[in-house]
């Protein structure tokens, strides 16, 4: 999970880069890091948002898609 600090700094850089001054090559290795963290984190929450999903007609027959099914399985075999 991304902490709020982190988020600031990641905006903080894009600011920055927008200016005339730039962005050194150490700030942009750190802005490639915290935006890959972020993503990370987006993509994890949505996984786990994902797998708790159960679909239901309104028959009430399960019909959730079979690769959220297969998501489950592995989150819960880990």
């Amino acid at each position: 999970m991304i902490l709020d600090t982190e988020i600031n700094r990641i905006n903080e850089l894009a600011r920055k880069s927008k200016t005339t001054e730039g962005l050194t090559i150490e700030e942009k290795e750190e802005q490639k890091i915290l935006r890959q963290k972020y993503l990370d984190g987006i993509r994890s929450s949505f996984t786990n948002q994902i797998t708790t999903l159960k679909v239901v007609d309104p028959e009430g027959n399960d019909v959730t898609p079979d690769k959220v099914k297969q998501l489950k399985e592995q989150k819960q075999s880990k």
